[in-house]
């Protein structure tokens, strides 16, 4: 499979497009104006604790407190004598109260931006990612990528971190470490611990609350975390970034420097590369299939929910054979999709009916190998008593929809309008309205064109008329694309002056 990464850097934002046989399958952008925060070290104050919710509000400097759960606590801020696991387990029973104080000064880690009216949630669990390593200081355990499938490998691995990392801290192997010598990795610890004592020595000193560690740039963390053998090329449109992603690959992976091209065509990048189309894509509601069928998909703040259609596919053998056809396709599409919007949190899915179980099994288990794909953890529970298929994916930062667009201020995210027969109705009650209780010869009424061609034939051309003829007036009707379909600009005068205007 051949896979691409494409940079646009442009004056305010970064946009980072993976692709997949040219399929965009992930995208990444950083507004120079609103950057993410997660993976940003802060020294913090207690604000509030909160034992009714066992969590607590932590002042970082931002705008909003971020949130503590008690969970998130290391078991070091436990000030405890003794760690004996009888000890650590009743701390499962501490009160929030007895493990923080307001007023406290402490060390949190962003894992999660601001979504919405919620402000950002914390972790003293603090992880450092390097190339081939993640740093956790503040546990003591040596962890393998999944990924890494190969047991002999995942034993050399572990073996090689083992022998190297120093007492009482945390090691995570990542995927990118798979075949790399012992050397590459002791590098990258040796980094790591640098970089957890600097921030060890700002948060010992100077005022709080402070940013104490800023997480790599946007284009950093993709060469850290995406750029690995896999890839086959990394084209980017900035010259600057392009000579400073060689200088980092010098000390990381010089054999990629070959794969990394810089684009000078005078069409933008992303238009070049389709890029723009399939994020515009990515912002409708309704997906086609291939096969000819659809899916529907719906967020709202609580859930999102995905309705499966057959659409146009009517299949070639029998009904029940359309119908795993389509739920299949829908499946993977799924999948991708849920990828590139970063949709996360409860989601619900309704695949079309199936009776046959074996079916049922066939499409939940093409979802979790489409999954596979996907860093982010998935977790899907099956089908519910109502034929509905559970599943949830976590959030770690904002879904696209939600950096890309806003709230309509004409229907507040409804995304609706009224019907022109809803819409015609008021204006002819406020018309009658005008007539009843304002002096003039005639009323001049600005709408949409798409109401005001209603209101010129037919039925409602006759309804005018009636009322022109009930309070003896002029009813004139004007057409402007500067008026919403939802609003009307009625005027009452004479017939003389208002031909003046």
């Amino acid at each position: 499979m051949s896979k691409e990464i494409v940079i646009d850097v442009s004056y305010n934002q970064v946009r980072i497009g993976l692709l997949e046989e040219g399929d965009l399958v992930e995208i990444y952008i950083d507004n120079k104006e609103c950057q993410r925060k997660v993976g940003n070290i802060y020294q913090g104050k207690v604000e509030n604790v909160l034992p009714g919710m066992q969590a607590a509000f932590v002042n970082i400097g931002l705008e909003k407190n971020a949130f503590l759960y008690k969970s998130d606590i290391n078991k070091s801020l436990y000030e405890l004598e003794d760690t004996d696991d009888c000890v650590i387990e009743k701390l499962k029973d501490l009160s929030i109260s007895d493990v923080i104080k307001q007023g406290q000064h402490i060390t949190v880690q962003v894992v999660k931006d601001a979504i919405g009216t919620k402000g950002p949630r914390v972790t003293t669990h603090i992880t450092l990612p390097g190339r081939y390593l993640v740093l956790m200081p503040t546990v003591n355990y040596v962890g393998v990528s999944r990924k890494i499938e190969d047991e002999c490998e995942r034993n050399r691995l572990k073996g090689i971190v083992e022998d190297i990392k120093p007492e009482n801290i945390g090691v995570i192997v990542r995927t990118a470490a798979e075949k790399k010598e012992a050397k590459r990795l002791k590098e990258d610890l040796h980094c790591l611990l640098k970089i957890w004592e600097n921030i060890r020595k700002k948060a010992g000193s100077g005022r709080v609350p402070k940013l104490i560690y800023k997480e790599e740039s946007l284009i950093n963390r993709i060469i850290r975390d995406l750029f690995t053998d896999d890839i086959d090329k990394l084209i980017i449109n900035d010259e600057k970034e392009y000579k400073n992603i060689l200088e980092l690959l010098d000390g990381v992976s010089p054999a990629l420097k070959d794969r990394v091209f810089h684009y000078q065509g005078d069409v933008d990048i992303f238009d070049y590369y389709q890029v723009e189309t399939k994020i515009n894509k990515a912002l409708n509601k309704k997906v086609w299939l291939k096969c000819g069928g659809y899916i529907v998909i719906d967020q709202t703040e609580a859930l999102s929910s995905i309705d499966v259609n057959t659409g146009k596919f009517v299949g070639t053998v029998n009904l029940q054979d359309t119908v795993l056809k389509t739920n299949l396709e829908a499946a993977e599409e799924i999948a991708k999709q849920l990828r590139l919007r970063n949709i996360g949190g409860i989601i619900i899915i309704d695949f079309i009916d199936m009776d046959n179980d074996q079916h049922k099994q066939m499409v939940i288990d093409h979802l979790k190998q489409a999954l596979k794909k996907d860093k982010t953890k998935t977790s899907v529970l099956g089908f519910t008593a109502l034929g509905l298929v559970e599943m949830t994916r976590k959030k770690v930062t904002p879904r696209l929809s939600s950096i890309l667009q806003k709230p309509c201020p004409y229907c507040h995210g409804l995304g609706k309008v009224l019907d022109e027969n809803a819409m015609i109705a008021k204006i002819l009650k406020e018309i009658e309205r005008k007539f009843r209780h304002t002096k003039g010869q005639a009323v001049w009424v600005q709408v949409h064109p798409s109401i005001a061609s209603l209101l010129e034939k037919g039925c409602y051309r006759k309804l005018v008329k009636d009322l022109e003829s009930k309070y003896n007036r002029n009813i004139y009707i004007i057409k402007s694309s500067d008026v919403h379909a939802e609003k009307m600009n009625i005027k009452m005068g004479d017939v003389e002056v208002s031909k003046e205007v």
